[in-house]
């Protein structure tokens, strides 16, 4: 009997540690949230690259203001556009949210300013940064996917560069047009 007693304890003891309660799932650290967007924030600063700017606005580190202007040669050109960046706490393993603040009028720009770029959605990698989300905006300018777009009007103008152009500018110099 005491063998029975001492198997039925042993039996326990092994389904024990499966009945304890989860560890609670790990929380961000948000320490490493800070501190990659701030070195993000030094990065570009440092980048000179031009026609692309962001800081954080006032002290919330996890909300942008940036902006872009459109590249030399394209109907963009002489543009300026200010963006919205909103860092989610689980960043850089989930993407910032990233909005035209400016209107632009755009194949995959919608009304609202909502972007369609793959690296934004489907594509995000932790390995993007706020320079190269800035720098895949200011190129989808020019180089738009006009096979999906958010703007089905400017989608089938943009084939008429020209027209294109004048639209641009319409908004662009008279956005409540």
């Amino acid at each position: 009997m005491a063998s029975a007693n001492v198997q039925t304890e042993a039996s326990q003891s092994n389904i024990a540690p499966s009945m304890q309660p989860l560890p609670p799932p790990k929380t961000v650290d948000t320490q490493s949230v800070l501190k990659r967007l701030q070195s993000e924030l030094m990065a570009l600063m440092m980048s000179g690259d031009s026609g692309i700017s962001a800081f954080p606005e006032e002290d919330n580190i996890l909300c942008w203001k940036g902006t872009i202007a459109g590249s030399k040669d394209t109907v963009f050109e002489g543009t300026e556009y200010r963006l919205s960046l909103s860092f989610p706490n689980e960043y850089p393993f989930k993407a910032p949210k990233v909005k035209f603040d400016t209107t632009c009028f755009h194949p995959n720009v919608d009304l609202h300013g909502n972007i369609c770029l793959d690296i934004l959605q489907d594509k995000w990698s932790s390995a993007y940064d706020v320079r190269t989300i800035l720098l895949s905006i200011q190129s989808l300018l020019g180089e738009p996917n006009i096979s999906s777009p958010l703007n089905p009007q400017a989608a089938q103008l943009w084939s008429n560069q020209e027209e294109y152009r004048k639209m641009v500018e319409k908004l662009y110099k008279d956005p409540a047009a």
